[in-house]
């Protein structure tokens, strides 16, 4: 699985593949988007099992949070008491290390959207744009190009969109379907985390398919 993640003058944006491992299943209920609170979102790669225990975990810190100082957590916070938790995991050889990475986003009162990764090393770093999963370096990379070209250029909620999708789909150089790919958002004037309908993804696709 690759992620891709966008922050905007106005929004931050996840996409991640929809990969349904078993056509029995239902597509519904297997996701790499969480919602950890009303405003924070996340994507979590890596296996199943671990990606769960980081989304519980994160929604118990968050609420923690909530309870102790009564406004919601800062995705920054949230991001490093993340990476902090998974660090214990690496002090010893009896523990295994967490095989999970997070990205977190949301819309911070003070400073605006926010994009936060956490990984099992236990760092917690701020970006403007960033990857994670099987092509991270490719996505990395393709990424730093689009924003050259984006210098100068305000990148509302919509271009945020269209460039989170249009990079994933260069990375792993295929086309996409609606069904294909979720995608999360949230924006400064609904900093409610959601995931976009399929019309929605597919107009975004038409747009980029037009555009190019």
């Amino acid at each position: 699985m690759t992620c891709v993640a966008v922050r905007g003058e106005d929004s931050v944006v996840i996409v991640t593949q929809h990969k349904v491992p078993d056509k029995q299943l239902d597509g519904t209920s297997v996701s790499s988007l969480y919602k950890i609170s009303d405003t924070i979102g996340c994507a979590i790669v890596g296996t199943p099992g671990d990606s769960r225990y980081q989304c519980q975990k994160a929604r118990q810190e968050c609420h923690e949070f909530r309870h102790k100082f009564a406004y919601d957590v800062p995705v920054s916070y949230l991001a490093n008491r993340m990476a902090d938790i998974a660090q214990i995991y690496t002090q010893h050889a009896y523990m295994r290390p967490i095989g999970a990475a997070t990205v977190f986003v949301g819309i911070d009162e003070e400073v605006g959207p926010q994009l936060y990764t956490a990984d099992p090393a236990g760092y917690a770093i701020g970006y403007k744009a960033v990857s994670i999963g099987a092509k991270e370096t490719e996505a990395s990379n393709m990424l730093e190009k689009r924003f050259k070209q984006q210098e100068g250029r305000p990148l509302d909620t919509q271009a945020t969109v269209n460039m989170a999708i249009s990079v994933l789909q260069s990375t792993l150089s295929m086309d996409f379907k609606p069904s294909d790919i979720e995608v999360g958002i949230v924006t400064t004037e609904n900093p409610k985390f959601r995931k976009l309908t399929e019309d929605e993804i597919d107009a975004a696709l038409i747009a980029i398919a037009e555009r190019d």
